[in-house]
C-alpha cells in the first residue's frame, strides 16, 4: 500500500508506475468513451474527447496522487474534457441538441436487441439533463459507487443519489409504453 488506500497495482495497470499511452487506452478507453458519449451525445465527438483526455492524463500522470483509483481519475478528466468541449461548441453558437444521436455500442452487460426499444431508450436518456445522464451512465453502465460518481462529476453523494432517483423516474415515465411488452 502507498498510504492512500490504493496499492500501486490497483492504481496503475500492470504495476507500472508510468503507464504508456497505449496501456491507458487498452485498460480504460471503453469506460472513458461511454462517459464521453453520455455527455456529448455524439460518437465521433466522444472519440475526440477520449483521445484528448488520454493525452491530458498521460501528460499529467506524474501529478496523479492515488487518492482515488486511476479509473476514477481518468473518468473525471474525461467528464471535464467533454463538458469543456460542449461549452466551446455552445460558444460558437452550435446547438448541441442538433447533434446527431447515434446509439452507443454497449449498454452494460444486457443486450438490447429490439431496435425500437433501443431508439426509445436512447431518446429518453438524452432528454435527461447532462448531469443526470452522466450519473445514470456511470451508475448503471459503469456500475460505479455513489462515492466514485460524486468524484467523477464533482458533486456531493446526496446530489448523485437525488439525480439518479429522479433520472430513473423520468426514464421509467418515458418508457412506460414498454412496461407491458
Amino acid at each position: 500500500m502507498d498510504g492512500t488506500g490504493h496499492s500501486p497495482q490497483e492504481v496503475l495497470p500492470e504495476s507500472d508506475l508510468t503507464p504508456s499511452l497505449d496501456e491507458l487506452y487498452r485498460h480504460h478507453a471503453a469506460a472513458m468513451h461511454r462517459v464521453a458519449v453520455a455527455v456529448v451525445r455524439d460518437q465521433s465527438l466522444a472519440e475526440d474527447v477520449v483521445q484528448e483526455s488520454l493525452i491530458k492524463a498521460w501528460r499529467a500522470i506524474d501529478d496523479f496522487r492515488g487518492e482515488s483509483s486511476l479509473k476514477t481519475w481518468l473518468l473525471r478528466i474525461t467528464h471535464n474534457t467533454a463538458v469543456s468541449l460542449l461549452r466551446k461548441l455552445r460558444d460558437v453558437s452550435m446547438d448541441p441538441t442538433s447533434m446527431p444521436e447515434t446509439p452507443t455500442e454497449s449498454i452494460g452487460q444486457q443486450r438490447l436487441d429490439d431496435k425500437a426499444f433501443m431508439d426509445d431508450f436512447q431518446r429518453a436518456l438524452f432528454e435527461l439533463d447532462d448531469l443526470s445522464r452522466s450519473i445514470i451512465t456511470l451508475r448503471e453502465i459503469e456500475e460505479m459507487s455513489y462515492e466514485r460518481i460524486a468524484v467523477v462529476v464533482g458533486v456531493s453523494e446526496a446530489v448523485v443519489k437525488t439525480r439518479l432517483y429522479r433520472g430513473r423516474r423520468q426514464l421509467q415515465a418515458s418508457l412506460s409504453d414498454w412496461a407491458n411488452v
